[in-house]
């Protein structure tokens, strides 16, 4: 699963093209049937309560009770623990209610019980892909497939398996070959319309959504997934049409939330605030996977009821590390509006904690932890449990960081033009100076290119380094190497072409007071929209940073709003990096003959 700190902004749309329905009336049925057969391991009394029970739950899921449904499996079980049907039919209600953790164990014990069931294999290796474990995945359904051969549904998922871990080829493949026997697929020419989007070929993506919609025009995930191509392709409009439509035929739960979610940052991509900034509360759905649940003593906080003056605040950071950052913006609001009677709590990232109590000495500030719960992202404030424990004090209500935009950005105006606002260490900023100095009398340049993650559709968002080389080979220009991670392949073609990139001694993945400071001393810090270009630009260094075409940051602007003194370049495409490498390259030539042009 995907460590949400790592990530710039986590939670994005994804593309929909998994196939299945565990409670649709044909699998309704067929449980129904198996049910009625006897297929049941216990004795005649136990097995007839049993049946009645079973016969109860599937009922509830008819009737969109899951709930009751798994009430009645729960009930069925403590008669007979090792009943499979029972197993089975209790997870398809925890995943239809949205306890897709509970779920995932359900099927497995479902699985284990009914070896030979090949329906349930089927089932889970379609939840399994959906919260991320492929490798799970596929082989349940390679495993359903061997009993199944040319199913379409199954064969479909597989490929969305191979699309998920950047397999395009064999996805091609896979659905390639069962097209030539069923051409009349809607689901099928999804599927290939999603592997090209997610390889960033939005052109070729389209026009196989198109045929998926002409054989089907009713299939909402086609229509959704043209959405996620059309708006790139800079027809926001239309994309918001498609959405719309999209959620009308979507399944309840996790699918209308994904919805949900895209329109929502597709109105903040247009700048239709503060609508997309509500809609944006879509994230918090616990029918998202990746959704963020909070355990804290206090309720949410809801300005629409609660005046906030004079109270305790508990602003809890979410999604990634850049997002913290982005949405801490709207922090000095809420110290406001406590007023001095009041006090402001803020939970972040537990590297971000120093420097966010150095910038708001008004409020007190510690880390949060995040662990799994039944396969729910869980994320709990352990200094404020030790405030209540040591001295009394508990939170008054708190509040998801992201949704302070609803209620201090309101319009564009709201948002200040203020050169960032977190403040870097001043004495590692001098240490970090004299470093510098030291190398040389060129310019500094702090270099981003890649995310940690790099899986699935956030590839394309970002460029090979090779195509970073105007860049790197610019005369007057020494490249600082801020990249966390492992980029020591890159570092060596780079040298081996005669590029010398420094590398500061120091952790860039974990040493955030160092990268911050280091970013405050370089002349200049470039790259894309992951969390050190924004660590740059929040604590006011200047910084260029290259975005996609479906940059919901920019709100129908040319900037970003968040940073409004940072200078942006316009990919336009998903393959336009080296378009933008190249006037990143022609204005770092500017700069050294003497003229920032900031903008």
């Amino acid at each position: 699963m995907i460590d949400l700190t790592d990530l710039a902004h986590a939670l994005q749309p994804a593309a929909q093209g998994t196939a299945g329905d565990a409670a649709s009336p044909e699998a309704l049925r067929r449980l129904a049937r198996d049910l009625a057969s006897g297929r049941l391991r216990s004795g005649l009394a136990v097995q007839k309560k049993a049946v009645e029970k079973l016969r109860a739950a599937l009922a509830a899921v008819q009737a969109h009770d899951y709930h009751l449904g798994a009430k009645r499996c729960l009930e069925a079980l403590d008669l007979d623990e090792r009943n499979g049907l029972a197993w089975h039919i209790l997870a398809i209600c925890q995943e239809k209610a949205g306890e897709v953790g509970q779920a995932l164990n359900a099927y497995e014990a479902a699985l284990k019980l009914l070896p030979h069931e090949t329906e349930v294999a089927h089932d889970l290796g379609r939840l399994a892909q959906r919260l991320g474990y492929l490798e799970i995945a596929e082989k349940l359904l390679v495993k359903y497939l061997a009993a199944n051969p040319g199913h379409v549904d199954a064969t479909n998922n597989l490929a969305c398996v191979q699309r998920d871990a950047g397999r395009y080829d064999e996805a091609v493949a896979t659905l390639r070959d069962l097209i030539a026997i069923e051409p009349g697929s809607a689901l099928l020419w999804n599927t290939l319309g999603t592997v090209m989007s997610d390889q960033g070929d939005m052109h070729n993506a389209l026009i196989f959504l198109e045929e998926a919609l002409r054989l089907d025009p009713d299939f909402a995930k086609a229509r959704y997934n043209r959405a996620n191509v059309r708006q790139p392709l800079g027809d926001e409009e239309g994309a918001l049409a498609d959405l719309i439509a999209a959620y009308e035929g979507a399944e309840p739960g996790y699918e209308q939330a994904m919805m949900t979610m895209a329109r929502a940052m597709l109105l903040m991509g247009m700048g239709r605030i503060p609508e997309g900034f509500e809609a944006y509360e879509a994230r918090l759905d616990p029918s998202m996977p990746e959704a963020m649940r909070v355990v804290v003593d206090a309720p949410r906080w809801d300005p629409a009821t609660t005046d906030i003056a004079g109270k305790r605040l508990l602003i809890v950071g979410e999604q990634g590390i850049a997002d913290e950052m982005i949405f801490g913006g709207c922090i000095p609001d809420a110290i406001d509006a406590v007023g001095p009677d009041g006090q402001v709590y803020l939970a972040v990232e537990a590297r971000l904690v120093d420097m966010y109590q150095r910038s708001f000495p008004r409020a007190v500030v510690g880390a949060h932890r995040a662990v799994r719960l039944e396969g729910r992202l869980t994320r709990f404030c352990p200094f404020m449990e030790d405030l209540a424990e040591a001295e009394g004090i508990k939170a008054d209500a708190w509040v998801p960081m992201a949704s302070l935009l609803a209620q201090y950005r309101r319009s564009l105006a709201d948002f200040p033009d203020t050169r960032g606002y977190l403040k870097a260490d001043p004495a590692r900023v001098a240490h970090w100076k004299s470093q510098l100095e030291a190398l040389g009398p060129e310019l500094k340049i702090g270099l981003h290119w890649k995310s940690l993650v790099l899986t699935g559709v956030r590839s394309r968002y970002f460029s090979s380094f090779e195509r970073w080389k105007p860049v790197l080979t610019t005369p007057g220009c020494r490249m600082i190497n801020l990249q966390c991670g492992d980029v020591s392949d890159d570092l060596a073609a780079a040298q081996a072409a005669g590029v010398e990139i420094w590398t500061p001694p120091i952790d860039l993945r974990n040493d955030l007071e160092d990268v911050a400071a280091l970013s405050v001393a370089c002349d200049l810090v470039v790259g894309p929209g992951i969390a050190g270009t924004n660590l740059a630009a929040t604590t006011g260094a200047r910084t260029w940073l290259i975005h996609a075409p479906d940059d919901w940051h920019l709100m129908g602007t040319d900037r970003y709003v968040f940073y409004p003194h940072v200078r942006t370049f316009a990919t336009g495409g998903f393959d336009g990096w080296p378009r933008a490498i190249q006037a990143v390259r022609d204005a770092l030539d500017q700069a050294v003959a003497g003229g920032w042009n900031d903008g």
